[in-house]
């Protein structure tokens, strides 16, 4: 029962930090196409900002329950299985270390937004905002697949 459990948690906690993922680079392209308007852009700013924060909540919640699926057979022998060497959870979690890596990077530019800093065009956010969909297209293929 504990299996089950923790897994549900630890998706349930994924896909909040996902769904920060997928929408904070749409909230710095609505802050890029804002223009000069001060209100709407603090308005943005202060939602990225929060969404930034929770975002970081929710990976640090997903982190927990992710390391406790993963080494968690040490704490709880017979309840929870072993992973052993399995190659497929190594390249996952170097694919969600990209995915941390561009939260940053976003959750930054919204700081930097927030103290007047310039922006990276709408065009370009716009593009970056595709890319953490294939990864995360990778990091599903290698769970379900699990294929090295």
């Amino acid at each position: 029962m504990a299996y089950p459990l923790i897994k549900s948690l630890h998706l349930l906690f994924v896909m909040a930090w996902v769904a920060s993922i997928f929408y904070l680079p749409r909230i710095l392209v609505n802050i890029a196409e804002a223009g000069n308007d001060p209100a709407i852009k603090a308005r943005l700013e202060l939602m990225g900002l929060r969404l930034y924060r929770f975002g970081h909540n929710m990976f640090g919640m997903a982190l927990l329950f992710g390391v406790t699926l993963w080494q968690g057979w040490r704490v709880f022998p017979g309840r929870l299985p072993n992973f052993g060497e399995a190659e497929w959870l190594h390249a996952k979690l170097t694919l969600v270390v990209l995915l941390l890596v561009y939260y940053v990077w976003t959750g930054r530019l919204v700081k930097r937004s927030a103290k007047g800093g310039a922006l990276p065009s709408a065009k370009t956010l716009r593009i970056m905002n595709e890319l953490p969909v294939l990864v995360l297209l990778l990091i599903i293929f290698l769970v379900i697949a699990k294929p090295f």
